[in-house]
């Protein structure tokens, strides 16, 4: 039997290893990204992503999963709220 790791609802955790590879938890919805910046909700908030060379490596909105690829030079929780729509829900026509 594979070891699956056990999660807390609304737990959230970030992993930066090197600058380079980061991993979240808790991740509810991506509202928009490119090479410079990711928006996306989490468990905890709202959370800015920001760096050079950014991509999306894998993303799992069932197990609010993301993991994320580039030189990450700052991660940044909004105080605001933004209003909801994101990129999704929008493709989807929500």
């Amino acid at each position: 039997m594979a070891y699956e790791e056990l999660r807390a609802p609304g737990e959230h955790r970030i992993v930066l290893e090197d600058r380079e590879q980061l991993t979240i938890s808790g991740v509810e919805e991506v509202e928009s990204f490119d090479e410079n910046t990711i928006l996306l909700t989490t468990a905890h908030g709202d959370l800015e992503i920001q760096g050079e060379g950014l991509h999306i490596e894998k993303l799992s909105l069932d197990g609010g999963d993301l993991k994320v690829e580039g030189q990450v030079s700052a991660l940044i929780y909004q105080t605001e709220r933004r209003e909801r729509g994101g990129l999704f829900s929008r493709l989807l026509g929500g």
